[in-house]
């Protein structure tokens, strides 16, 4: 349903390339990040799934995507353990703590700002993963990272498509408008880290 929508959604500021710099020069770094948002990613599903049990196409949906979201994880971990590197721990990600801020309470609003953060942060994962698949220069990574692009556009698509399912069109249209203002200005004034976001 999103794909006939597209020309609604907000054009995203690209991340600068300071960003991309950093994140190649500290890849390792890097890496650890992404493994972590990957756990975090399928908790949060799990966590839409375990907040909505009375709604089957949000239980499915997420269900699907926290064992995804899971694999990926389980891939990262593969290509950190190949490279002779431990995880890291989890750490406080700036960027989402003020999405999440964003988050309109009462049962009315809740849910859609969920769903739209969720799109709005897995199109961000796109466009950046886009940019390393882009920047690397070992063709197996170039691959990797070119395959999980494609999965986070489904996943944002996927994220509006279930908005949708709950409301009307317009209201999700407009909200998504005014929460990708907000990345674009908080992922253009948070200071650069050799992480996704």
């Amino acid at each position: 349903m999103v794909k006939s929508h597209l020309s609604l959604a907000p054009v995203l500021r690209p991340s600068p390339d300071a960003w991309l710099e950093l994140v190649l020069e500290n890849f390792d770094e890097f890496l650890r990040d992404h493994a972590s948002c990957e756990k975090k990613a399928s908790g949060m599903a799990m966590s839409v799934a375990a907040h909505y049990p009375d709604q089957p196409d949000l239980v499915t949906a997420m269900v699907d995507l926290a064992v995804e979201e899971l694999n990926h994880y389980r891939e990262v971990i593969r290509i950190l353990l190949a490279r002779g590197l431990t995880p890291g721990p989890d750490h406080k990600d700036p960027y989402i703590h003020k999405l999440n801020a964003l988050v309109r309470r009462g049962p009315e609003n809740f849910l859609l700002d969920r769903l739209l953060i969720g799109a709005v942060v897995e199109r961000r994962g796109a466009e950046r993963f886009a940019c390393i698949a882009t920047g690397l220069n070992e063709p197996e990574l170039r691959k990797f990272y070119g395959a999980i692009t494609k999965s986070e556009e489904q996943h944002w698509h996927l994220f509006i498509d279930l908005a949708l399912n709950h409301y009307a069109a317009d209201t999700v249209w407009s909200r998504f408008r005014d929460l990708s203002e907000q990345e674009n200005s908080i992922m253009t004034t948070l200071p650069l880290r050799s992480a996704l976001h």
